[in-house]
């Protein structure tokens, strides 16, 4: 009996463990994301708050080794100015342990990204909003509400597009319109993170 006693005890402590790991990864659309601040790749620290768009942001898991990432920074530049003037402001985060200062500095300037790209030391906010792999997409509002999550669009090759996910969401938000698709699985490398 005391067995049983005891290997119900840990297996209600692993179950609490389990969900409490899950809710903290978890970042639902309709969460409010509260103000955060990291270092930017020229050594400044910036906020969220301070960089957010009037009418919404994003915030872009970035990567300077990964050939997916590759294949989209024309798109990813592109919507990002097709939408800034529009009042949508595209933040770059980075949360891979494996890639220096030096190097993501250096490929920001070379494919010549037009907003801030944020050092997220030790996947902090990675892990807090559950983001997984480069490029993924978070789209909040003016409120700082999560309105979309996931990929940017249907073709991480970029040869059949068929379906501009986060083009979507962004026009239906400044429409005032209901976002139809809030989420899409995001494919690319996965975030190296740091070692626990």
């Amino acid at each position: 009996m005391k067995k049983l006693s005891n290997l119900l005890a840990v297996f209600f402590a692993v179950l609490v463990f389990v969900s409490v790991s899950n809710a903290q990864s978890t970042f639902a659309v309709g969460t409010v994301l509260e103000d955060f601040k990291l270092t930017d790749i020229n050594g400044k620290e910036q906020s969220f708050n301070g960089l957010k768009g009037e009418k919404g942001t994003v915030l872009i898991w970035l990567s300077a080794q990964c050939p997916v990432v590759k294949g989209y920074n024309e798109r990813i530049n592109q919507v990002a100015a097709d939408y800034e003037s529009k009042g949508i402001k595209f933040i770059g985060i980075n949360s891979n342990a494996t890639e220096s200062l030096d190097w993501v500095k250096s490929n920001a300037a070379e494919v010549g990204y037009k907003f801030p790209v944020l050092i997220d030391k030790d996947n902090v906010l990675a892990d807090k909003l559950g983001a997984s792999v480069t490029p993924e997409v978070y789209f909040f509002d003016a409120k700082s509400t999560l309105l979309y999550h996931g990929a940017i669009d249907n073709d991480k090759y970029g040869k059949n597009i068929s379906d501009n996910y986060l083009r979507t969401a962004f026009d239906s938000s400044l429409a005032g319109k209901k976002i139809e698709r809030t989420k899409a699985n995001a494919t690319g490398c996965s975030i190296k993170r740091a070692a626990q």
